[in-house]
């Protein structure tokens, strides 16, 4: 490529030199023949110049095309060589993304299905344990269901319910006093074979005496329950109705405990009666008036399970402070005796110490004696032979000691 530029350069100033001369000789007139032969060999010149340029334009522009044909060739082959590279790269890729795919796939789908098997053993577990569960409780509701179907037979009859009534009130009297301070089925009123079902021991004005507190069940179930259906049904007329029957219904149970049990002073001069469920107390609150009324009228106080226990606690505290009272009373007793027998001791002590004063000194007026004996004994050993008889003797020993 080089050449060939070398080349046309030259011809172009080979060219241009023509042109040159060619123009100059038209404004010189030709006089000398040699001249003019040099005219015309530059002419032919310029004719095979022009004639060369004209075949190495051709030569060129022929081996521009070739350079361009093989440049064109060698772009083609080396892109067809990039592209079936990069195919072969592109298809080597696509099969390796596709088995890491398909790899990654078959660990999706081992570990989703493991997972997938996991949570529905565990859900169908779950379903399993409650469906148990719901049947347990069926069993369960069935047998409550029949158990309530029982309380409900035993509730119709007048004198089973009363029983249940008086085993509650039992039950909470056990659990809270102690059997020295109440009793069952006590007749409480004088010249009457009316028992009550429990009464309460009081302290009276002896020390063996005591006052009763009569304690009763009442459950007037039937005139409950229907005031409560009247309730249901938002009937005001039919409510008023049952809610009175129910007030005249308290009021007589109350006016019979009043008449049966209470007769003072051999009871307290009010009763108790209790309701064993307290929804039906509730109820009896509800009703303006007739708590007072039965309390001021027949001295009975209606209670309900919450309120009796604490009635009962409250007796229950009352007796422990008379407990208390009494045994400090006998506490005090005791400690007067033994400052009574502590003054007794005091003297004998005050006797005792005289005594141990009296032989100390005795015995002081013993050693005293005895050092002077032994000074005297002392002075007998230093003294010559004694002469004599044993009469003698002793005689001197004595008047050594005085």
């Amino acid at each position: 490529m080089e050449i060939l530029l070398i080349v046309q350069t030259v011809l172009i100033l080979i060219l241009l030199i023509a042109f040159f001369i060619h123009t100059q000789k038209k404004s010189v007139v030709v006089e000398d023949p040699k001249i003019a032969d040099m005219m015309k060999d530059l002419n032919r010149l310029e004719s095979v110049l022009k004639d060369e340029m004209q075949r190495n334009r051709q030569e060129a522009n022929s081996g521009q095309k070739e350079v361009r044909t093989e440049i064109a060739q060698s772009l083609s082959a080396n892109f067809t060589t990039l592209a079936q590279s990069v195919e072969q790269r592109l298809s080597s890729l696509q099969q390796d993304n596709s088995q890491k795919l398909e790899r990654m796939r078959e660990t999706v789908d081992e570990k989703l299905h493991a997972t997938l098997e996991k949570r529905f053993g565990e859900s169908f577990k779950l379903v399993s344990d409650r469906l148990d569960q719901v049947h347990k409780g069926l069993g369960e509701m069935q047998t409550i269901a029949v158990g309530v179907g029982d309380l409900k037979k035993v509730l119709a009859n007048v004198k089973t319910r009363g029983t249940w009534g008086e085993a509650q009130l039992g039950n909470l009297i056990e659990e809270i006093m102690t059997p020295e301070q109440y009793e069952k089925n006590v007749m409480t009123k004088k010249g009457s074979r009316d028992a009550v079902e429990y009464a309460i021991k009081l302290p009276g004005q002896g020390e063996a005496e005591h006052i009763w507190l009569p304690i009763d069940a009442k459950f007037p179930l039937d005139a409950y329950q229907k005031l409560v259906e009247a309730q249901d049904m938002a009937d005001m007329s039919l409510i008023d109705e049952m809610r009175k029957t129910f007030e005249a219904r308290i009021k007589g149970e109350a006016k019979d405990i009043h008449t049966k049990y209470i007769d003072t002073p051999y009871t307290t001069d009010f009763g108790i009666m209790f309701v064993p469920v307290e929804s039906m107390y509730g109820e009896v609150l509800r009703i303006p008036g007739l708590f007072e009324f039965i309390r001021r009228e027949y001295k009975v106080i209606i209670t309900g399970p919450t309120t009796i226990q604490a009635i009962l606690n409250s007796l229950n505290m009352g007796f422990r402070t008379l407990a208390i009272q009494k045994r400090s009373s006998e506490v005090w007793d005791i400690l007067n005796g033994v400052k009574t027998e502590f003054g007794k001791f005091g003297d004998i002590l005050e006797k005792t110490h005289k005594k141990l004063q009296e032989a100390g000194n005795t015995i002081e007026s013993a050693m005293v004696r005895s050092r002077a004996i032994e000074k005297k004994l002392g002075k007998a050993g230093d003294a010559p032979a004694l002469s004599g008889g044993e009469d003698d003797v002793v005689e001197k020993i004595l008047e050594v000691v005085d």
